[in-house]
């Protein structure tokens, strides 16, 4: 729809998706509801879910963003039989001539670089001989970029989070549905060993049926405050002076969406959102800078620590925390709890049903369940993972799936929808946060096609 009018967009628009969808009776509800419900009642593209691709002999891959986080995906990609690096894009000339050296010193041939503006990496979009690209820039160029690659008939890969606000979920998804192309964010998470054994046990219904999940991204980071020129603090430190929400919500959030089947059986229903204070970037600030630095002169509104509280359809709840701030040993938490018991992670540990029926103690002995329920996807790559590295080898087990589905004809195990639904809780516990901790509607981001999705299986 186009509206001449700027004065009368915004309303005209809005009673537009109210006709539409008929939603006039709704229309004492938030406008964002209103239109997040309209805009799934008027689809008219087809579902992504279960996107088989034509089987790729070799899969051609272009990389846009190869500094800290992406060059280590070069290395990782290059190993994995089957593919191709065609192309590198980065705004730094360095960091791509990096890349393109280790190619070389390790046998590959050269790809083609593209250096330079902000948009240099729209050229390399224009090759046809490109059939993925891996994004692993800013994310503020996250969902542009993979909304320029899938137009541009290539399938998008991207670093976390997929997209910073509930409006640029639905760009992915409305671009994926329209091009049939896959959206995958690469939440290395779920590749984990111990993630993957928890799925197992999920699947193998070790703790019978699902209540409770507590998911986080607790990481000191506030070291990368040093960084003023680049790298990724020169960035990500401007975040924590701009937003109140949680700003990276997926690491810890999606093996709980997995193990519960989000999309696939049941979705996020609504979500509150508190914060702490924000006092501990100022204070390393003012430890680490003169007084006249640029970092003492920001003002950090982000709170150290970041807490929501999700209600899923089917009932279930999720705890997912953010702190990057204060001194405290990282942690995911990863807890699964169900009706015959729960599993804890950092460290791990588990309590189940028996005979012993006072849990005073956890069972910290790990070695009997990883023999019996360690992922079939893990004991076929994790050895060669292992010694390749990168977060413990879950960013080789992540490509290496990637690649093998892409060249069997499979569908990959994550989609848009999942990319969606775990990114929104940055753009929605910032609308609790900012409503004195209003509960906020999710988005159904699939179009009332969780109900009918299956769920995600265990591969052999």
């Amino acid at each position: 729809m186009i509206y001449d009018n700027p004065k009368m967009k915004a309303g005209n628009k809005r009673r537009e998706f109210l006709k539409i969808a008929g939603l006039g009776a709704a229309i004492s509800a938030s406008p964002d509801l209103i239109l997040n419900n309209a805009r799934a009642a008027i689809a008219s593209n087809q579902s992504v879910f279960g996107l088989i691709s034509p089987q790729m002999d070799k899969v051609r891959v272009g990389f846009i963003g190869v500094g800290e986080r992406g060059s280590g995906h070069v290395e990782r990609m290059a190993l994995i039989d089957g593919t191709e690096i065609k192309a590198i894009c980065d705004t730094r000339a360095e960091n791509a001539e990096k890349s393109v050296t280790w190619l070389r010193q390790n046998g590959h041939e050269t790809p083609t670089t593209y250096v330079g503006s902000d948009n240099e990496y729209k050229k390399m979009l224009d090759r046809d001989d490109i059939d993925i690209v891996i994004i692993s820039t800013p994310w503020r160029f996250h969902t542009p970029m993979c909304v320029d690659a899938m137009n541009s008939g290539k399938h998008a890969f991207v670093e976390v989070p997929a997209a910073v606000t509930v409006e640029e979920c639905w760009q992915l998804v409305d671009t994926a549905e329209k091009t049939q192309k896959n959206c995958m964010m690469m939440e290395n998470v779920n590749y984990g060993r111990d993630e993957l054994m928890v799925l197992n046990m999920v699947r193998q219904g070790l703790f019978g049926e699902l209540l409770h999940g507590e998911a986080a991204y607790i990481h000191p980071l506030r070291w990368q405050m040093m960084d003023t020129e680049k790298s990724t603090g020169f960035w990500r430190t401007g975040w924590h002076t701009k937003h109140i929400g949680n700003l990276y919500p997926t690491h810890g959030l999606g093996p709980i969406a997995q193990y519960m089947n989000i999309n696939r059986g049941d979705r996020f229903d609504y979500l509150t959102s508190m914060s702490s204070p924000a006092k501990g970037r100022a204070l390393y600030a003012q430890k680490h800078f003169a007084k006249d630095h640029e970092r003492n002169q920001l003002s950090y509104i982000h709170g150290d620590m970041s807490t929501s509280m999700i209600k899923t359809v089917n009932g279930r709840t999720i705890m997912v925390q953010h702190d990057t701030t204060t001194p405290r040993p990282y942690s995911r938490h990863n807890l699964i709890q169900g009706t015959n018991g729960v599993f804890a992670g950092f460290p791990n540990r588990i309590a189940l049903d028996g005979d012993n029926e006072e849990f005073h103690e956890w069972d910290e002995n790990m070695e009997p369940y990883l023999e019996k329920y360690d992922h079939p996807l893990y004991k076929r790559v994790g050895e060669e993972a292992s010694e390749v590295g990168g977060h413990g080898g879950m960013d080789f087990i992540m490509f290496w799936r990637m690649i093998y589905c892409l060249r069997n004809g499979e569908p990959l195990d994550q989609d848009v929808y999942d990319a969606a639904a775990w990114s929104a809780v940055f753009d929605l516990s910032e609308k609790s946060l900012s409503k004195r901790s209003t509960s906020v509607d999710f988005p159904d981001f699939t179009r009332g096609n969780w109900k009918n999705n299956i769920p995600l299986g265990i591969v052999s």
